[in-house]
C-alpha cells in the first residue's frame, strides 16, 4: 500500500517569491466580485482556514467556507497549486 505524503510549503516561501500578500475582504458576492475573478484568473488568491488545533493553513486558491480569509498576491501562487500552506505569519501580510 502506497502512503501519500501531503505536500506542503511554509508561507515565507511564498512571500519571498510572490512578495508581501494582502488580505482580500469579500464585500459582494464572489461571481460579481471583479477584483477576485481577476485574481483567481491569474492564480494570485490564497484561502486561509482555521484547523482543529486553533493553527492556520493555506489553500493556493479560493474556497469559499464559513471562517476562511482570503490573501491576495502580486504574483502568481501557479508553481504552489495542490501544496498545503504552513505557518501563516500574519506581521508579513501588508496592512
Amino acid at each position: 500500500m502506497k502512503v501519500l505524503k501531503t505536500k506542503t510549503v511554509r508561507f515565507a516561501e511564498i512571500v519571498a517569491h510572490c512578495d508581501r500578500p494582502e488580505v482580500h475582504t469579500l464585500w459582494q458576492k464572489p461571481k460579481a466580485d471583479r477584483h477576485l475573478q481577476s485574481l483567481l484568473k491569474n492564480n494570485r488568491i490564497m484561502t486561509v482556514l482555521p484547523n482543529e488545533s486553533g493553527s492556520e493553513f493555506g489553500l493556493v486558491g479560493f474556497k469559499e467556507t464559513k471562517g476562511a480569509r482570503y490573501l491576495a498576491l502580486s504574483k502568481s501562487l501557479k508553481r504552489f497549486i495542490d501544496r498545503r500552506v504552513i505557518g501563516i505569519k500574519w506581521e508579513l501580510v501588508r496592512e
